[in-house]
């Protein structure tokens, strides 16, 4: 291609380019579809469990072939013990702030790759195996590192969790040892749900990408696992709480409602702070998944008695809304699905630095199904670029 073609294809941060075919998701103004499932749909009547096998086996699963499913997942929950060990030897740089919970997890997976059988093998069979155990150990991997963090025995080590409980409850017993009320596994279910899957987004551009040169699943995984981990991606659900956090700090829970929420909001807008769990590079009038999570985090906080944060919990929706609603009346931007999460999750008491493992363990579904669909029909991701160095020149000139 000529400099000139270059040039008039040119978009930044590939805004707007078609970089590929796909029939895991699509997403639309009108919309965001799972195979053809809308997520309205998807969030009301599917569970986690039902939208992993749509996303990795590729249609709506029957009650026996759920059933199946399920006792996959169920019988590769437990983790090698080098993992747990790695685990328990991160405790000291977990606790003192030197290692974050999702480069522990990329770690953790990368280990998992060294122990897979299947591991070098790109074939459609052996993925399915990679991805299946991936889905059922990554929430054993976040579980044991909170127990860990929190100084506190190693939940179900032998079993990885409860076989009664479905993914979202037994990922919730497995960081506190405490088995999820009915309302809070929903909760936690709907929000895997949402953030299962999203096109070809930052981390799972970078899976495509890694599985175009032909590598194998676990490296696309952790490419994606820190493609993630920026506040600009899945660190967004973290961002937005420590920034309501700030807030709360900085107007008190008798400023919610007041000007001062105003005020610190047109501090920010003067300083160009950018804030966290607002706008989307595709989404124009809103993300679909947003007022879902919302109405669910809202009702939880509605009925909860405990007080995250040291204020009781509808006030941290009652902040959160009021922000929502300076955005939108003086930039015109609506919240992302990271924003609520952030609420929803603290609500709950789930750890702030464990928000983005947790997006994790829903997104897996996602790249695999992507690297699974790259492997099959596969072409290297090779994009060109813009030069804007130096021109042509002698080195003896």
């Amino acid at each position: 291609m000529s400099q000139s073609a270059a040039d008039a294809a040119f978009s930044k941060g590939l805004e707007g380019i078609i970089a590929g075919e796909t029939s895991v998701c699509s997403i639309e103004q009108g919309g965001l579809f799972y195979r053809g499932y809308e997520i309205h749909d998807l969030a009301q009547n599917a569970t986690f469990d039902e939208v992993a096998f749509l996303l990795l086996e590729g249609h709506k699963p029957s009650a026996s072939e759920l059933a199946r499913f399920k006792g996959e997942i169920r019988a590769e929950r437990p983790i090698p013990a080098s993992v747990t060990q790695f685990l328990k030897d991160a405790g000291p740089a977990l606790k003192a702030g030197t290692a974050v919970p999702m480069d522990v997890l990329r770690t953790g997976v990368s280990m998992l790759g060294h122990l897979d059988a299947d591991c070098q093998s790109v074939s459609a069979d052996a993925n399915m195996r990679k991805a299946k155990r991936l889905l059922a150990k990554i929430p054993t991997i976040i579980g044991q590192m909170q127990n860990v963090i929190d100084g506190r025995p190693i939940v179900a080590q032998e079993t990885g969790g409860d076989p009664s409980l479905d993914h979202a409850a037994n990922l919730m017993y497995l960081m506190s040892g405490q088995k999820p009320s009915p309302d809070y596994a929903r909760v936690v279910d709907v929000s895997l749900i949402l953030y299962a899957e999203h096109d070809f987004n930052a981390s799972t551009f970078t899976a495509r990408v890694i599985a175009g040169t032909l590598s194998d699943m676990h490296g696309a995984v952790c490419g994606a696992i820190a493609a993630l981990k920026g506040p600009l991606h899945g660190g967004a659900n973290e961002a937005a709480m420590e920034m309501l956090k700030e807030i709360m700090h900085d107007v008190g829970e008798a400023g919610i409602g007041t000007d001062k929420v105003d005020s610190w909001m047109q501090r920010a807008f003067d300083t160009k702070r950018k804030l966290m769990g607002f706008g989307h590079r595709v989404y124009k009038n809103g993300d679909h998944r947003a007022p879902i999570l919302h109405k669910l985090g809202r009702a939880i906080a509605q009925n909860d008695t405990k007080n995250p944060g040291g204020h009781p919990a509808l006030q941290w929706f009652k902040l959160g809304e009021q922000v929502q609603k300076i955005m939108l009346e003086k930039k015109n931007i609506h919240p992302n699905v990271d924003f609520p999460c952030g609420l929803t999750y603290y609500t709950m008491g789930i750890p702030v630095p464990q928000y983005t493992p947790i997006f994790v363990a829903s997104r897996i579904t996602g790249w695999c199904a992507h690297v699974l669909e790259q492997h099959a029909n596969n072409r290297l991701i090779r994009p060109l670029s813009k030069y804007v160095g130096e021109p042509t020149r002698s080195w003896n000139g």
